[in-house]
């Protein structure tokens, strides 16, 4: 268990935690970095890339953290059946995110979601997900941002901006040492 910052707190706000399927090395480590900095970027508190170590992922994600600030817990290499059962016993939910979902647009999902109350781990994957990911044994909820395909890095964002009402996009990340001075045009990086 890799560990860039600080693990669930208990008796906080409700948590979101992103765990990661079906990562291939020789194929998804753009796309699967990708996802972990956009759970990060978006406020989500950690992410757990299951069943596989990736040490690149890992540096990148841990340097990022650092570099732009916040906690971030990253974890990697742990089953991800038993990340799912651990979740439960604790307490939390899982929400399967997949276009075979109930749509998030078009049905009450996310009010069902936060009316839980609970930490939520969103199970994403990376390839043809098994079918048990579907099933209530698994997931507490299955929910599709949309249902055509596309990318599980753009479900994830679209998951945690609704999730957090776009609040995030506004959220100050503690110990930065680098920041972007938003201006409407140009670059400006402010550095400690």
């Amino acid at each position: 268990m890799e560990n860039s910052n600080s693990s669930p707190q208990p008796n906080a706000a409700p948590q979101i935690f992103v765990l990661r399927w079906g990562h291939r090395p020789q194929r998804d480590v753009r796309l699967t970095t990708h996802v972990a900095l956009t759970a990060r970027a978006l406020c989500a508190s950690g992410f757990i890339l299951s069943d596989v170590q990736d040490p690149h992922i890992q540096e990148t994600v841990v340097k990022i953290t650092k570099a732009w600030g916040g906690n971030f817990y990253f974890e990697m290499g742990t089953p991800w059946k038993r990340v799912v059962r651990e979740w439960k016993a604790k307490g939390g939910i899982v929400v399967h995110l997949t276009a075979y979902g109930e749509n998030i647009q078009a049905s009450d999902v996310m009010g069902r979601i936060k009316a839980v109350n609970k930490d939520v781990i969103l199970l994403v994957g990376s390839q043809k997900v098994p079918g048990e990911f579907y099933s209530s044994e698994v997931s507490d909820f299955n929910v599709a941002v949309g249902n055509q395909p596309h990318s599980e890095c753009s479900s994830l964002a679209i998951f945690l901006d609704r999730y957090f009402e776009g609040k995030e996009l506004a959220k100050p990340f503690e110990k930065a040492k680098i920041e972007i001075v938003p201006k409407e045009r140009g670059k400006l990086i402010k550095t400690t």
